[in-house]
């Protein structure tokens, strides 16, 4: 839309308060190193040539390590080196150049005023451009001069209140450039628009033959057109990061140590806190459960639909909506360090993101103030040479400058990105990196691990051989000691037979290898054979997925587990060979378990026993002959490899080295993803090189039409409007459809707001 201009209908909209230093200290986080990093909103950002200004400015300043702006959701995010302990008065430097910065949290709680006042200054320009118009074609149809002059008069007051009150958005905005020495794209309109208001006046009192009020008028009203429709679009596709902040609680009911209960904001709560979380609230830090009983919807996070009871010593994480009874809840970390923060920074990141495309886009956004100002002067300089028509030779510059608006190429990229990053979030899948999905979309050949990715941590107890009840009684009594999932595995299937709890002593647990203890007078051990029954045991039971029960050295019983493959891990390997990408399997695993799961999943190309620097010199490997490798893994071996591939996958379960070594986050886990991801990458690529070649096309149709005289104000309007809008609509056209029916009971609701 029209580049620049602030929508609002004043300079300061009420409680659009500038945060003062120690707010922004407050606000801003830890990056390491001696970065901080802090996100402000900047609502009267409009495009590429703002962004450009903002993040010059801010880059200028000794103390800035980074300064990034973001046209969609009209924030910058800057990191700044924290050497003196205060940070720099951001807020303040953003308004010597015009700008009004505000903290995230305040801007989201201030109600959208732009639609309304846009409306009704569009429907002032419509009324008053309408009626001037049925009074032109009378002038048109050859009134007499009487007539004539009234019914410019007429026209005149009409178009008064139009060019007054409508017109005065773009007024305060390039007065605002104006006086901070620059100049944006409401500069030529506002000229254009006082000045054939003002030559109209002057041909009325001169009893001129005509006048101009339409055009004024009619200009307007077409920019207010395009630029309601493109807030109410923007609107629709806000970024997923802003929908996921506008779910989570502004503050939570703390308990005092009194036993008072009051209402706190999210940032007084620290770990050792403890709030009451009613149902229907969400929980606002990551906690553990003090009393209470109730059930937790947990979609939010993980995708699925299945509530979860919880209780006293439960885990609890923010973002959980509590849907049963009330719970006491002691905060374990603050609300900055909860998973859910960490994934709303995951989110910023991909929409503040340059891909290769987005940095052209930016590059010949800020190419616009000086070629296109440069033009316009010449443009007005040469038609002045030849026509001596100073009027004419001004209306065609400044068709120039508004026609040359290069807020489609600024749209282009973003918009697809803001749109595609909300859809994934949708289906359980975060994009970490704002290249990512240029990435992902290039990709031809695809890396899985095994343990953790293609398969879940979970073992799952195939068979069981013991030689009576008592050695059955004595290995579930053993497992009930550990945590360790084969135990676990073991103690639930014990659930499901009889037998008998005995009483053991000296148990102890050591790691690594099992369980050991005494009964009746005789040591026992559950665990690795080449721990428990030492010499005794064969190929077999020596294998990593065998636990064995032994008596002094002697195997008692034995239990082969086998892995759970994930869900949807076949299905997403079958969909990667239709795409005619090459899939293989790199496992630190034995070659038995690996070939097995590569058999049920239909991998062909394995790989196993391979150590973490094997893993990264095989991608490497593949990268050096041309291949574009997408490593999917989870765990603290994979971490290198994911970060050498040309884009990486990591389940949420994963460990948390694995997961920030990534691109992409599977929260739901299932491998499914892996498809979703690839059709919206897909998708969202031929959207970006669509939405480029329609704003090549219309710069490289429109400029040569104005030059030369073929397009006025009001034509230039129309086509910069339209440019921007059908950029958007083509962005929005990634929301339609391709949802896979089994998916859809997993996408997160986002209209409760908890």
């Amino acid at each position: 839309m029209t580049c620049c201009a602030s929508i609002a209908l004043s300079l300061h909209e009420p409680g659009s308060r500038r945060p003062g230093v120690d707010e922004i200290a407050l606000a801003s986080r830890d990056l390491g190193n001696g970065l901080r990093q802090i996100t402000l909103s900047v609502p009267d950002m409009r495009c590429g040539s703002c962004m450009a200004l903002l993040e010059s400015t801010l880059g200028k300043h000794p103390e800035v390590h980074m300064a990034r702006a973001n046209l969609t959701a009209k924030r910058v995010t800057i990191h700044w080196q924290a050497e003196n302990g205060s940070p720099p008065d951001f807020a303040a430097l953003i308004g010597t150049i015009g700008y009004t910065a505000v903290l995230p949290a305040e801007g989201r709680d201030q109600p959208d005023g732009e639609v309304s006042g846009l409306l009704r200054a569009l429907a002032v320009a419509g009324f008053c451009s309408m009626n001037i118009m049925v009074l032109s074609v009378s002038v048109w149809a050859g009134a007499d001069p009487a007539t004539r002059q009234t019914l410019h008069l007429m026209s005149a007051a009409l178009a008064l209140p139009a060019v007054i009150y409508s017109g005065a958005t773009f007024y305060r905005s390039a007065w605002r450039a104006l006086v901070h020495g620059r100049a944006n794209m409401d500069v030529p309109v506002s000229i254009g628009v006082l000045l054939s208001f003002g030559l109209s006046v002057y041909d009325t009192f001169a009893e001129g033959r005509q006048a101009y009020f339409e055009a004024s008028t009619s200009l307007l009203f077409v920019l207010l057109v395009g630029r309601t429709l493109d807030h109410l679009m923007r609107r629709k596709a806000h970024s997923a990061a802003t929908a996921l902040a506008e779910m989570m609680p502004k503050g939570s009911n703390v308990i005092r140590a009194d036993g008072r209960i009051e209402y706190v904001p999210l940032n007084e709560i620290a770990p050792g806190t403890r709030t009451l979380i009613a149902a229907g609230d969400r929980i606002p830090a990551d906690g553990t459960i003090l009393s209470g009983q109730s059930e937790l919807d947990r979609s939010l996070l993980t995708g699925e639909s299945r509530w979860e009871t919880v209780g006293p010593g439960g885990q609890v994480r923010a973002g959980d909506l509590n849907v049963g009874h009330p719970l006491t809840v002691e905060a374990t970390a603050a609300p900055g360090d909860s998973t859910v923060a960490e994934l709303h920074r995951m989110l910023e990141a991909v929409e503040d993101g340059r891909s290769e495309y987005r940095i052209l886009a930016d590059r010949a956004a800020r190419l616009y103030a000086p070629v296109i100002h440069g033009l316009s002067v010449l443009t007005f300089l040469s038609w002045f040479a030849v026509t001596q028509d100073i009027h004419l030779s001004l209306t065609i510059s400044i068709s120039v400058l508004i026609i040359a608006c290069p807020c489609a190429l600024g749209l282009a990229v973003p918009m697809v990105q803001v749109v595609a990053a909300r859809r994934l979030f949708i289906w359980g899948i975060v994009a970490r990196d704002g290249s990512a999905l240029e990435r992902l979309a290039e990709i031809d050949t695809v890396v899985f691990d095994k343990t953790g990715t293609l398969t879940q941590y979970e073992p799952t107890l195939l068979t069981g051989n013991w030689t009576g009840p008592l050695e059955f009684s004595l290995a579930a009594s053993l497992s009930r000691f550990s945590s360790h999932p084969m135990s676990r595995a073991i103690a639930n299937y014990a659930s499901r037979r009889e037998w008998e709890a005995l009483a053991l002593d000296d148990v102890r647990e050591i790691p690594g290898n099992g369980l050991e203890a005494s009964f009746r007078g005789e040591v026992y051990r559950l665990g690795r054979a080449a721990w428990a029954a030492s010499d005794n045991a064969d190929d077999l039971t020596a294998a990593a997925s065998t636990v064995v029960l032994t008596r002094q050295g002697e195997i008692l019983a034995s239990f082969v587990f086998g892995e759970k493959v994930r869900a949807g891990s076949a299905m997403a390997v079958q969909f990667l060979k239709s795409r005619g990408i090459a899939v293989e399997m790199l496992t630190g695993d034995v070659p038995e378990a690996a070939l097995a799961v590569a058999r049920e999943v239909g991998i062909d190309s394995v790989k196993a026993a391979v150590l973490p620097k094997d893993k990264a010199e095989a991608i490497e490997a593949l990268r050096s002959v041309g291949c574009k490798v997408m490593m999917i893994g989870d765990g603290i071996n994979d971490a290198v490899a994911l970060k050498t591939a040309h884009v990486s996958m990591a389940p949420a379960s994963g460990s948390d080295i694995g997961r920030s070594a990534a691109d992409f986050i599977l929260l739901n886990g299932d491998m499914d993803g892996i498809k979703l991801a690839l059709t919206t990458a897909g998708r969202a690529a031929v959207l970006i090189r669509q939405n480029f070649a329609l704003a090549i096309v219309y710069n490289a149709c429109s400029i040569p039409l104005a030059l030369l005289g073929y397009a006025s104000p009001l034509i230039a309007a129309i086509a910069m409007s339209t440019s921007s809008i059908l950029v958007v609509a083509n962005a929005m056209r990634l929301e339609i459809g391709g949802t896979p029916p089994e998916r859809e009971m997993r996408r997160i609701n986002w209209s409760g707001v908890g």
